[in-house]
């Protein structure tokens, strides 16, 4: 029988795990369709685990008309079919278990499909049993929609129906309109959807667009954005989204209760655990804060400071001190790439020559950061993100803002397993759903496994380093004041200390060890040079140094 101390141990699992994100569309095809389904995802999970990390994160596999490429929900608690079945999701479950592999899934909350039930109901009429089930309002007297609310997609974020005679509101596509959460039969069905994959053994969810569930009752409309004088904090993307401040549609304080709601769901199960996605601008660390604090709401919350264009020790000592004294009760989780952002090799490389470099860095540092990590499939490779022609293009997002925004597809291509075979392995079909970038088939699983420096293996040092130096998964985080050329820190735990300094420009450079460190004993950091000269850490570029202290 299991000790307490090792069930308390099993029931923070997350709390410094490492998370692998599995877009299922692009993972494997066991059908040859050209599709990624969950028997290609069972398939493969000897090799996840071979990676050591601790759970995996499925994108959207429910039923869905993929408008927007699952995140468009018809039914909360089927598979669709082009995934597979039920039996199949059960059938990877014991498969992850027998791996000692932890399962995540994405839930998709805020909205629904326009095709799913609930809003066909809802639509019919003014009166039928879900007519508040979503979000809809009259118009202004002049026709035009109640608000000035925006949809991240593009446009307006309320659409006209003319059966109800009504605008219904969508933050995102017009397939996807917005569920009204003040409504508490809404509230039921969702935590119900939630039980659903409870009982059916899941150990966690990916919570999309948390901060999105509510709206402002008042429908007030949001103001402008203001920003510093000089343009300071403007975003440079080509979506007006970015030019209002988002106070009502989005992040209503009557959120807490309903993640209270959904915490006490999870805590009447062992050891589950919720990732929330928070897009928030500028506010995001602090409603991050909100949500995880107190252990009765959010297990731990990411947010998009790191998946941006910066990488640099000005840059990300900023955000992660921001985090240390915005957080201080809560948990956050860390990533430099998922499937809504452009490959971080490629953000982060300045020349072809020094991506593998560059992801070797990034993930050192990822896994020597206090909380929790995820890692993008296809990162483990060094893949770079995609150059697709119009033609080639999915998703919605990037069809819309085309060609000042190339969308998201770039970074969804199919996984690459054998370099030798047709589509990389990854069908056995005629054609893939996105091309199979010809760069990337070079950097193919088998080909990484022959080569003993490859970033493959990289990967696997670097997750086994942080996996042996409990300091690394959840000790303190103590900075060093240092020039702005470097990052430098203690991670601490029961009284031992490891010391890492991080070389984020490409010239060389020097750290000399403050008076308290000064005794210091450096110990190898995988993929890096101990480069270590009488109280001086010498550095090359793009290197890292680590040392007891």
């Amino acid at each position: 029988m299991a000790t307490e101390a090792a069930k308390a141990v099993d029931a923070n699992w997350w709390r410094g795990a490492v998370i692998y994100q599995i877009y299922p569309r692009s993972f494997q095809d066991t059908t040859g369709d050209g599709l990624g389904d969950i028997k290609g995802i069972t398939q493969r999970l000897p090799y996840i685990a071979s990676l050591g990390v601790d759970a995996i994160w499925l994108s959207p596999f429910f039923t869905s008309p993929m408008a927007d490429m699952g995140y468009d929900v018809s039914d909360y608690c089927n598979v669709d079919p082009m995934f597979g079945t039920l039996a199949d999701f059960d059938e990877m479950m014991v498969e992850a278990e027998r791996l000692g592999l932890k399962v995540i899934i994405d839930q998709v909350i805020s909205h629904t499909s326009d095709r799913h039930p609930w809003f066909i109901e809802s639509r019919s009429s003014r009166t039928n049993s879900k007519a508040d089930w979503y979000v809809w309002a009259d118009p202004k007297p002049d026709g035009t929609a109640p608000t000035n609310w925006l949809s991240i997609f593009g446009g307006p974020g309320w659409e006209w129906d003319g059966v109800r005679k009504q605008y219904y509101m969508h933050n995102f596509l017009i397939a996807q309109p917005d569920l009204n959460f003040h409504n508490q039969e809404v509230q039921e069905a969702m935590l119900g959807t939630v039980k659903f994959w409870l009982d059916r053994g899941v150990h966690g969810f990916r919570l999309d667009t948390v901060n999105y569930y509510f709206h402002d009752k008042q429908l007030r409309s949001n103001p402008p954005m203001v920003y510093d004088t000089d343009g300071a904090g403007m975003e440079t993307d080509t979506n007006p989204y970015s030019m209002q401040n988002h106070l009502y549609d989005k992040s209503q304080p009557e959120n807490i209760d309903f993640l209270k709601r959904l915490r006490s769901l999870l805590d009447g199960y062992e050891g589950r655990a919720t990732v929330g996605e928070v897009g928030d601008g500028p506010r995001s660390l602090t409603t991050l804060a909100i949500y995880t604090s107190g252990n009765d709401k959010l297990h731990m919350c990411y947010t998009f400071d790191l998946l941006g264009p910066a990488f640099s020790a000005a840059y990300l000592r900023k955000v992660l001190t921001t985090v240390q004294d915005t957080v201080t009760n809560g948990w956050v989780c860390w990533a430099f790439s998922n499937h809504d952002v452009v490959r971080h090799v490629t953000r982060f490389t300045e020349v072809p020559e020094e991506q593998d470099r560059v992801a070797k860095l990034s993930v050192t540092l990822l896994s020597t950061l206090r909380g929790s990590i995820c890692l993008y499939q296809g990162e483990e490779l060094g893949l770079t993100e995609a150059q697709l022609s119009f033609e080639d293009l999915r998703d919605p997002y990037g069809i819309r803002f085309w060609p000042a925004f190339k969308g998201r597809d770039g970074c969804r291509t199919p996984m690459v397993w054998e370099a030798g075979a047709p589509h990389a392995g990854f069908t056995t079909g005629s054609k893939t759903w996105l091309p199979v970038p010809g760069e990337h088939v070079s950097q193919a699983v088998d080909a990484q496994e022959a080569i003993a420096d490859s970033v493959l293996h990289h990967y696997r040092a670097a997750l086994a380093f942080r996996k042996s130096h409990p300091a690394l998964v959840d000790g303190d985080m103590t900075f060093i004041d240092t020039n702005q050329d470097l990052l430098a820190f203690v991670r601490e735990k029961h009284g031992d200390k490891l010391l890492f300094v991080f070389n984020l420009t490409r010239e060389a450079q020097d750290f000399r060890l403050p008076e308290r460190l000064s005794s210091c004993m450096p110990i190898d950091l995988p993929g890096f040079a101990l480069g270590f000269d009488g109280g001086i850490v010498r550095l090359a570029p793009l290197d890292a140094f680590c040392a007891r202290v």
